[in-house]
């Protein structure tokens, strides 16, 4: 059976670009007669807010989606994630980076948005020293857990060998390249595992055979797609779609506070109305 999922994260307000993704996967689930997930992915605790989720939910029921109950929020299954991550620590996969996002920046060599998270692009610093770690750990100082793509290579052979099958831009067999994001941030010292390998648990527990999402996606899913070999986890197959775009040609963002739905529901603008501006 066809099920998919929207999984927003509540650190802000829905926008158009939220409500053409939820449609598309919504659609994308009537027409093969199959399942519809909400999923709140709130991991980051320290963005997420009740009032933004509340948010979320008044405004996929104003366009007239439903949903499974009850609806997974990753805040709620903290252990499930560290499970998995307790996991790819035992056999050598990730290890503690404590660079600063200064140093991050400047080993990337490009300035970054101030919203963007600290994942600097393509960093395969590796490990330090046992005993500057050690002298670190001593300190409190904190850390993120990456993974290894050398250790992951060792276990796996090729990288580029994984393949997942996408029904969205560019359709057909797509080989993962896990190479163009480096040794990837898994989880923080703060907050625990992660976005990143929780939708990848996620998926395989709720039964995910299709992934419907934004194709500015499209470079976490080689990432995804490594984690789920890892792990012994299924491999969903994927559909990204163009990502909306505004009268400025620019793609709708929360931290460009994009006029929000919420906004255009107290302008008076009705759900079928922007559904048929979204082209539904």
């Amino acid at each position: 059976m066809f099920v998919t999922r929207f999984a927003p994260s509540p650190t802000g307000l829905l926008h158009k670009g939220h409500a053409f993704s939820a449609l598309t996967a919504w659609n994308a689930a009537q027409a093969a007669g199959g399942r519809f997930i909400l999923r709140i992915e709130d991991t980051d605790f320290t963005r997420c807010r009740p009032e933004y989720e509340a948010a979320i939910l008044e405004d996929l029921e104003w366009l007239g989606l439903a949903w499974e109950a009850p609806v997974r929020r990753q805040s709620e299954h903290r252990a499930e994630y560290e499970a998995a991550m307790s996991g790819l620590r035992d056999t050598g996969l990730l290890y503690r980076c404590f660079r600063t996002r200064k140093e991050l920046m400047a080993l990337a060599g490009m300035a970054r948005h101030a919203d963007d998270p600290v994942d600097a692009w393509a960093f395969t610093g590796g490990p330090i020293g046992a005993d500057e770690e050690a002298a670190r750990l001593a300190r409190g100082e904190a850390f993120a857990w990456r993974l290894s793509l050398a250790a992951a290579r060792d276990r796996l052979g090729d990288l580029n060998a994984l393949t997942w099958r996408e029904e969205g831009v560019d359709p057909g067999l797509r080989h993962a390249a896990p190479e163009r994001l480096g040794d990837m941030v898994i989880g923080r010292k703060d907050i625990g595992a992660g976005y990143v390998i929780a939708s990848v648990v996620d998926d395989a527990l709720q039964g995910i055979t299709h992934v419907v999402r934004g194709e500015d996606l499209i470079e976490t899913t080689s990432i995804q797609r490594l984690l789920q070999a890892l792990l012994g986890l299924p491999t969903p197959v994927y559909h990204h779609h163009p990502l909306l775009l505004g009268p400025d040609g620019k793609r709708y963002a929360k931290r460009d506070r994009s006029v929000t739905l919420t906004e255009l529901r107290a302008a008076g603008m009705t759900a079928e109305a922007l559904k048929a501006e979204l082209g539904f």
